[in-house]
């Protein structure tokens, strides 16, 4: 190591030690408790004022500036051009009119969803997830992936446009299948659209359902019967209608995408300008928390995706690839997979092409899927996530044992030197540097680390917030019953529902029982700790306790789970060692 990073490390040591020396009447104990309280409140904050926030009412206020030279239209209302009926009859029919095509619903059913198609655009009008529910009610409705209302565009749109054809309206396709049922176990099924443009281009649209999977593969072939080139691109429209109220702290709601391997996120606000992504893009996609609808194309290629926010209050995106000259007689070909399902990562991962990138748990990533796929490995042998929660935490427990016993057992070793430590301050209260040699020379007779009772609580705070993450914004979580009366571990526990309200807590009103019992082992853990010095700040400390269920009484049941257990098991950790020393 080269002297000069050793005499940087060695002077930031002497700084942190000088730093922890100067805190008059403060004990260390005191420090060990606000390190780990402050740490929280760091996480809590920064949760709530950095975390993804989404405006998602209805705004009546103008659409948003673009700067962009390729400004979008908003979606229009579904109106028709008319298009040839058949493929098959487009030399016969050449130069006659020829009668709009009415629109047309294709229902699409397969033991994990039911869609419903439309022939104009065409597009997806309807998307229900069957193994999902809105609520944890039995009779709660499937939940819907399409959310638009009348007047917001199409959901979902592949086109090949550009140039006079940029904002062209929605054609009327020929389909050949009114209605499709998907049997477990039985072979894919195609639905195919057909249309003929006003310029002779002959667009078919193959799509491919699968029994199993929530993968959908489209194929769009464009084939120029013109007698000039045509140039133009592939454009897939996805508009998405964000729900109101914010979901969770960390939950992202809105438009995203995978651009050289990396993900962007499309925070846009209603005031936004026009964002937008380039390069080989992977995928784009909406995510609405829990759920996502993702475009895959076969091929990643250099292309642009753009969002920005509808006056209706809707998310606009549109995937652009380079333009492509089509010459007569000539065909062309761009393929997707399309993705409408749970935003699981075992699910995403078994799809490929990254998608599982879509999870995503910050800086804590790193940490926070391991811990996911042990959660989940708990659950395959418990089947209930409550008690693989309990697994959980004891597993980290005996992981960091060492650590937090090295730490206890300093806090009570501090314990032992704070009526000396009094004594110093108090006869070197006017010469901090001497007091501070002093303190030093007392640390080293009795061999007493001053940073002991800190460090190894804040190895474990990135555990910490990687646990808050997977506990608070993991789909395993959503419905999933504990017991009595803990029926989502997402949720707030509430046991019995109340009319009025009470304060900080968000609805349903009810009595929080889980976060109560935190709260007391919270009090009587801090009753086991070593007390500061000064009765002021030791009344302080007391006060941690009413803080921390106040934070924690709109926390998701399974977050406050994992907490009231490490609680307990903190105690009995104390316990031990009190007992040992005594």
């Amino acid at each position: 190591m080269p002297d000069e990073d050793i005499g940087q490390k060695g002077a930031f040591s002497n700084w942190l030690t000088k730093l922890l020396l100067k805190q008059r009447r403060i004990s260390m104990d005191k420090k060990t408790l606000l390190a780990f309280a402050l740490s929280f409140l760091v996480l809590f904050g920064w949760s709530f004022f950095f975390g993804p926030k989404q405006d998602q009412k209805s705004h009546q206020e103008k659409p948003p500036v673009v700067t962009s030279t390729e400004k979008a239209a908003p979606p229009p209302e579904k109106t028709t051009t008319p298009p040839v009926p058949s493929p098959a009859l487009a030399k016969e029919m050449e130069g006659q009119e020829t009668a709009p095509i009415p629109e047309k619903e294709v229902r699409v059913e397969t033991p994990l969803y039911v869609a419903v198609f439309s022939n104009v655009g065409p597009t997806i009008k309807s998307f229900k997830l069957k193994k999902y529910r809105e609520t944890v009610d039995k009779d709660s409705p499937p939940i819907e992936m399409v959310n638009l209302r009348r007047g917001m565009g199409d959901f979902l749109r592949f086109s090949f446009a550009g140039g006079a054809e940029k904002n062209a309206l929605p054609l009327a396709y020929e389909s050949d299948r009114s209605t499709i049922q998907i049997r477990p176990g039985s072979a894919p099924q195609l639905l195919r659209f057909r249309s003929l443009t006003a310029d002779r281009l002959l667009i078919t649209q193959v799509y491919r359902f699968y029994p199993d999977q929530y993968r959908i593969d489209l194929q769009v072939q464009v084939e120029n019967h013109s007698q000039a080139p045509i140039e133009r691109s592939f454009q897939t429209i996805l508009n998405a209608l964000p729900p109101e109220g914010k979901k969770s702290y960390y939950s992202y709601i809105g438009l995203m995408a995978l651009s050289d391997g990396k993900l962007k996120k499309l925070k846009i606000k209603k005031k936004s300008k026009e964002k937008l992504v380039t390069g080989n893009i992977g995928w784009f996609a909406y995510e609405n928390g829990y759920f996502m609808s993702a475009v895959v194309p076969e091929t990643p290629a250099n292309a642009r995706f753009t969002g920005h926010m509808l006056p209706s209050g809707a998310l606009h995106g549109i995937f652009q690839t380079p333009p492509i000259k089509v010459a007569p007689s000539e065909k062309v070909t761009s393929s997707y997979f399309l993705y409408m399902g749970p935003h699981e990562l075992e699910i995403l991962k078994h799809f490929g092409k990254n998608l599982d990138k879509a999870v995503n748990f910050g800086w804590t990533d790193i940490i926070a899927r391991p811990l996911l796929y042990l959660l989940r490995f708990c659950h395959k042998y418990v089947h209930n996530y409550g008690i693989a929660i309990i697994l959980l935490t004891i597993i980290i427990k005996i992981l960091f044992w060492p650590l937090t016993h090295k730490s206890y057992k300093s806090m009570k070793e501090m314990q032992k030197l704070q009526p000396r430590l009094a004594k110093l301050r108090e006869k070197y209260k006017g010469n901090k540097e001497q007091m501070n040699k002093e303190m030093m020379a007392l640390y080293k007779t009795y061999k007493v680390n001053p940073m002991g009772g800190c460090l190894p609580m804040i190895i474990q705070i990135p555990v910490f917030f990687a646990l808050y993450r997977i506990l608070g914004d993991s789909i395993e979580l959503r419905h999933a019953p504990f017991m009595l009366w803990i029926n989502d571990l997402s949720a707030p526990d509430r046991l019995f529902h109340f009319a009025f309200k009470i304060p900080f807590m968000s609805p349903p009103y009810g009595i929080p029982v889980l976060t109560l019992l935190m709260g007391a082992s919270m009090f009587i853990q801090q009753k086991m700790t070593p007390t500061p010095g000064d009765p002021s700040q030791a009344k302080f400390m007391m006060f941690l306790p009413i803080i921390f269920t106040v934070m924690f009484i709109n926390f998701p049941s399974g977050l406050v789970l994992y907490w009231l257990v490490n609680n307990i098991l903190s105690i009995g950790q104390q316990y031990r060692i009190h007992r040992g020393s005594a």
